[in-house]
């Protein structure tokens, strides 16, 4: 965990609200909300690990993927990814059948209680978030609704553009 405010932490050099100390200060809030969204998706039955969820979702979103594209999307190797699949078949979570136009691949779809854990889980981590956020000040929520949309739109914001290194560029270019 991101410790603010510790020994050799001096507020004149680094300014509360500048970019390094508010990056500290939401990994911090990004650990805590991270144990409770597993805590939360723990408790869902049947129990799945964390690669089983995000298979899940995926598959949710992009209905009838491949193998290699749900590997590629989860960032694991294609034969972790088919056990992982192996194990929610078995369970009832997921399906797989041949792709209708390439009789060599092999579509992976959710099942109806695959749907169902997804959304039980959607359910309980909406659920623990909401506690938290009861205890926070109407203000302090729409302060922070506010500062995640701006995080967001600068996520997906291009790079500014900084000086000098457009020159070097604009140089190499003549």
């Amino acid at each position: 965990m991101t410790h603010l405010d510790g020994p050799g932490d001096n507020p004149a050099q680094a300014p509360r609200d500048g970019p390094e100390a508010v990056a500290l200060q939401i990994a911090d809030a990004v650990e805590s909300l991270t144990d409770l969204w597993t805590v939360a998706a723990q408790n869902a039955s049947p129990r799945l690990s964390l690669h089983q969820l995000r298979a899940l979702r995926a598959l949710e979103s992009t209905p009838g993927m491949n193998l290699t594209a749900l590997a590629d999307r989860l960032d694991i190797g294609p034969p972790t990814t088919s056990r992982l699949c192996d194990r929610l078949e078995a369970a009832g979570m997921l399906e797989r059948a041949p792709h209708p136009y390439n009789r060599r691949e092999v579509q992976l779809s959710l099942t109806v209680p695959g749907r169902q854990v997804l959304r039980e889980v959607a359910g309980r981590r909406a659920q623990a978030l909401a506690r938290a956020l009861r205890v926070m000040e109407p203000a302090e929520r729409a302060a922070l609704s506010r500062g995640l949309r701006a995080l967001r739109a600068a996520r997906n914001a291009p790079a500014p553009r900084r000086e000098g290194a457009d020159e070097g560029a604009e140089a190499e270019c003549r």
